[in-house]
């Protein structure tokens, strides 16, 4: 059984403002919150971790899918063994291969050894892929084959290497809609998509958002020599308020910038910091919708109601124009209103 509230970081604990409702679960470090939302995370994780079964975790950027992956890795029998990371958007196209599979001296310009790549690294434990949407389709069969045979070969190789591997795939972007548009492989989306774990979007987790100030604050300051003791009211409503469309990554690089600004054991995070790290600044609303409505109304009017493209809504959104979509027949936003 999930103890009630997941794990909120050993730091936390130790905080004078820390409060009642901090508890710790060795197999969920570093991931902190009491959301029914990550709850939901967390049981999913709880029940896919012991099997082989390949993972795809979706979620928009900056939800915290590597530490999900992490999580799977290490309640699963292949804690012992590796986790391997490769990020496929980070990588140049003309690499990715080279850095998957691995190469033979000679097998290309520059090659002057050998190199295991990262499937290979990952024999007997886990590799996760970050981005997976990025790969080439002329790289997508190569892939299929070795998550459904586990095997492959080298670049400048005709030798076949086995290998045990858990594949975790992840992605922020909407690999169906890629199907549609014919530049991601059906197959190689349903070999992926076994068992898929969505992460929501900070916004949707408002009650976690103290948990996390209190935990980036904590293990930030100690970073930087810094003792802070307190944190304003006024900034947490603020923070509360406020719809992250960078989700957690967002609020920990905000609270990096306030803790370098904090002189004295005060966080100094002025509202207008929190509002200015979105090029958006959306007004305030009572709710979560309507700070999310308002947001994405911003967007439309600040792109003259542009949906995809350069300059437009989707892209100061930093989402897809699919899921924008979508999220404009849920709020009943109409041409008009922005228009």
């Amino acid at each position: 059984m999930l103890p009630s509230v997941p794990n909120v970081g050993k730091f936390l604990g130790e905080l004078p403002f820390a409060g009642p409702e901090t508890f710790s679960d060795a197999r969920f470090d570093d991931i902190v919150g009491k959301s029914r939302a990550l709850q939901k995370v967390l049981e999913q994780v709880v029940i896919v971790a012991p099997t082989d079964s390949t993972v795809l975790i979706q979620g928009e950027t900056g939800t915290g899918k590597e530490l999900i992956a992490r999580a799977i890795h290490n309640l699963s029998s292949r804690r012992e063994s590796k986790f391997v990371c490769m990020n496929c958007a980070s990588i140049p196209t003309g690499l990715l291969e080279s850095e998957l599979f691995g190469h033979e001296k000679g097998a290309f310009t520059g090659a002057l050894m050998q190199r295991r790549g990262r499937l290979e690294l990952a024999d007997h434990g886990s590799l996760f892929l970050d981005e997976i949407g990025d790969i080439s389709l002329e790289l997508q069969p190569k892939l299929l084959r070795a998550v459904q045979q586990q095997e492959f070969e080298r670049l400048g190789s005709a030798r076949t290497i086995q290998v045990s591997v858990r594949m975790i795939a992840a992605t922020n972007r909407d690999l169906p809609e890629m199907i549609r548009e014919g530049s991601f492989r059906e197959d190689l989306f349903y070999r992926l998509n076994v068992f898929p774990i969505f992460i929501p979007p900070l916004r949707e987790r408002v009650e976690d958002i103290p948990l996390l100030v209190h935990y980036f604050v904590s293990t930030i300051s100690r970073k930087m020599g810094k003792s802070i003791c307190e944190i304003p009211s006024g900034v947490m409503d603020a923070m509360m308020e406020y719809p992250w469309p960078g989700n957690i990554r967002e609020l920990q690089n905000v609270i990096e910038r306030s803790v370098i600004l904090s002189r004295d054991e005060v966080l100094t995070a002025p509202v207008l910091e929190v509002q200015a790290s979105s090029p958006l600044s959306p007004v305030k609303r009572n709710t979560l919708q309507g700070v999310e409505r308002q947001t994405i109304l911003d967007a439309l009017r600040s792109a003259h109601g542009k949906l995809s493209g350069p300059g437009s809504a989707s892209g100061l959104l930093g989402l897809k124009r699919t899921t924008l979509q979508r999220k404009m027949e849920r709020l009943r936003i109409k041409r008009e209103d922005y228009l």
